[in-house]
């Protein structure tokens, strides 16, 4: 069972039994439970204070014992095209990022699993500071249900690529995916749901082993290890072929494609040679391409020229790759993930140093 930063069980991380054995535990009926859990699960709400068919007596109850909600939104910054990036601030204070991103009557939801991340991909802007902690499962699910009530419903898609590095938070992560996915809890199919990772082999391996048909998206970037190198820092990269056996073997255990995430870097990972090698990748792999355009968060990194990323693309379409170009969604101040995360806290220090 979860609990929030000031040692209260968090309500959004809690089954339906756990929520019955709770309410045994309160000297209340089993069922009691089951109508917090159908609150949740099914009416969206995380506040016990607006459980209206729940005894009084039981709603002050379990707004006092239990954190809920334990977050809550901040900021929100809302692009032209519709794609909304919530700032979610947590218990202690730390904050992390979603993104609702609309696509004619669709909706994807992008949740983050940790403060920060270790890996430190030096083009990312979400890894800068590197790791402040791990999400816990019931966080994770806030956020799921933040955005939902933002639009009246659940996401027809949920992507683990928000802030942070889910495979390096594998207990919480699939924990908050069972609640996501099992009939007693949200619902949801795991074909909707899509884990991102840089490449965390042991992780890719356990998540084969949890049993359930996620998408798998792997942020390659690269198409070997020396290019590899130049991007992402020694402490959590794994070769590129231990990699490429790890996706064979999820695609082999879990039924699904992998999806090769490729963000495009000028004069770093755009040359025709790169686009060969990343379609043959591609194809012995059996594996979706996903190119990124760079969304600049770093001087070191640009994007290539239109004319460079439609000629990359071509080359690796003639080549046999299955691929696509990711289109381009929300406000250029805070595309990319993190720069909303950080400007809020460059307001706050501002903001503590004119006080």
């Amino acid at each position: 069972m979860n609990r929030a930063g000031h040692g209260m069980p968090m309500l959004a991380g809690m089954s339906r039994a756990d929520l019955e054995q709770w309410a045994r535990e309160q000297g209340e009926p089993a069922f009691r439970g089951r109508q917090l859990a159908d609150w949740m699960f099914h009416r969206l709400e995380l506040d016990p204070r607006e459980m209206t068919s729940l005894p009084q007596s039981l709603r002050e109850l379990a707004a006092n014992l239990l954190a809920a909600p334990a977050g809550r939104v901040e900021a929100a910054d809302v692009a032209e095209d519709g794609t909304e990036k919530l700032l979610v601030r947590l218990a202690d204070g730390q904050s992390v990022e979603m993104v609702l991103i609309p696509a004619g009557e669709r909706m994807t939801f992008c949740l983050s699993t940790q403060v920060g991340c270790p890996v430190r991909c030096r083009f990312c802007a979400s890894g800068a500071e590197g790791l402040v902690r791990n999400l816990q499962a019931g966080e994770i699910v806030e956020e799921l249900v933040f955005g939902a009530r933002r639009i009246g419903r659940l996401p027809d898609n949920l992507v683990f690529m928000g802030i942070g590095e889910g495979l390096l938070n594998l207990d919480e992560l699939l924990r908050a995916i069972a609640l996501i996915v099992s009939p007693e809890g949200f619902g949801m199919s795991p074909r909707r749901l899509t884990v991102s990772t840089s490449g965390i082999v042991p992780g890719i391996r356990r998540l084969a082993e949890f049993g359930r048909e996620l998408t798998l998206a792997v942020s390659l970037h690269a198409v070997n290890d020396e290019l590899r190198a130049r991007l992402i820092p020694d402490g959590f990269r794994y070769p590129v072929r231990e990699i490429l056996a790890a996706m064979d073997e999820y695609r082999e255990r879990a039924g699904r494609m992998v999806t090769l995430e490729y963000t495009l870097l000028d004069g770093v990972n755009d040359s025709p040679a790169d686009a060969r090698e990343l379609a043959r990748i591609g194809r012995e792999h059996h594996a979706k391409i996903n190119l990124i355009p760079y969304n600049a968060t770093d001087a070191a990194f640009r994007r290539p020229p239109r004319r460079v990323m439609e000629e990359f693309f071509r080359t690796v379409e003639q080549c046999g790759g299955r691929v696509t170009m990711r289109q381009e969604r929300g406000s250029s101040r805070t595309a990319a993930c993190g720069q909303l995360r950080r400007r809020h806290a460059e307001k706050r220090e501002t903001s503590s140093e004119c006080e």
